[in-house]
């Protein structure tokens, strides 16, 4: 295949009377200036900042990143793209964390911005991995709900626009929140009360809302992982279909999708349009998949700490065409968890 690519831009050069053919340019990601709380109080509470007022505090944990640290991550991605060829597409989408957007003035010290280390990833990738660039995307949308106060995760909300950039990428059909219902969980507070031990973050509850498609027909299919001490996967049970929402009222609603990580799960839609698309996720990527059910046939979904197939086997006996390895950005500067996503194709 590449060597016909390669014969067909030398008759389109020779044909046009171009004399170069420049290589498209690498992804260039402005840093975000917060305009959101910029003048907000905060203070350290067991490593987590804590920012505003009570009642509507925002917690979230602080990032040392260094551009070093993010050399795994493209050599994670590389690795997939030459291990799974020409003839599927692989992605990479990293997921900022709310300190990216939300660190006020008086905090900045604390944490680290993310851009020229996402800068410093993105240059460093030298396969044909395309780039999903959610640190971007979710910029201008920062004054909207795309991150949890009381979480460490982001909101559906981040997710929805996440999956909107990739469908862009990917180019396959998308639709908005227009054609979706709205389930709101009143009360949530997230994993951030219990990292922080902050009164503030336990008197602050907000709104869990989740997003459930209109007018598209499609079934759930899940193989549960059973886990042993430590969490370790120690066998799967037999596939069995279920409800790819189930609404979790209080502190365990982000389990809403799929109902949580050691799954693997299989949504089959009415799309027809012949895309298979694999998530190879972290617990952030658990909202993208349901607001892709408008524009792939199948989407599968795998957590990389319970996954213990031969993730190209899988690929290849499930037709996959499109795969997206998506980690959260403290993830993606970690070498232990990008050597444990390299792994699952070896396995």
């Amino acid at each position: 295949m590449k060597s016909i690519s390669r014969f067909l831009a030398i008759v389109l050069v020779a044909f046009l009377g171009i004399t170069q053919l420049s290589a498209a340019e690498p992804i260039k990601v402005v840093e975000y200036t917060n305009t959101v709380n910029p003048n907000d109080p905060a203070h350290l509470s067991n490593g987590i900042i804590v920012a505003g007022k009570a009642g509507s505090v925002r917690a979230f944990s602080t990032l040392n990143l260094t551009s070093s640290s993010i050399m795994a991550c493209a050599s994670c991605a590389d690795f997939y793209k030459q291990t799974l060829g020409d003839n599927i597409n692989v992605y990479l989408m990293v997921v900022p964390s709310a300190a990216a957007y939300y660190t006020p003035n008086v905090a900045k010290s604390w944490t680290r911005s993310p851009a020229d280390v996402l800068n410093t990833l993105y240059s460093s990738i030298k396969s044909d991995v395309k780039i999903v660039d959610v640190y971007s995307a979710l910029a201008p949308h920062a004054k909207e709900n795309i991150f949890l106060r009381t979480d460490h995760h982001w909101a559906p909300l981040g997710g929805y626009y996440a999956a909107k950039e990739f469908a862009r990428v990917a180019g396959v059909p998308f639709k908005d929140l227009s054609n979706y219902d709205a389930v709101t969980v009143p009360n949530y507070v997230g994993s951030m009360y219990n990292y922080s031990k902050d009164p503030a973050v336990k008197s602050s509850p907000e709104k869990f809302v989740y997003h459930k498609p209109r007018n598209i027909s499609y079934t759930t299919t899940y193989i549960n992982i059973r886990l042993g001490s430590g969490n370790v996967p120690v066998g799967e049970n037999r596939p069995v279909q279920g409800e790819y929402f189930m609404h979790i009222p209080g502190d365990g609603a982000y389990c809403t999708f799929m109902g949580g990580d050691n799954k693997i799960t299989q949504v089959r839609t009415s799309v027809g349009n012949g895309r298979r698309l694999l998530i190879v996720k972290d617990s952030f990527g658990n909202t993208v998949p349901g607001y892709l059910f408008y524009s792939f046939d199948e989407i599968h979904v795998v957590d990389f700490r319970y996954f213990t197939r031969n993730l190209k086997t899988y690929i290849q006996s499930n037709n996959i065409t499109d795969v997206i390895i998506e980690c959260n950005i403290s993830f993606a500067c970690s070498p232990k968890p990008m050597a444990s996503y390299k792994r699952l194709l070896t396995k």
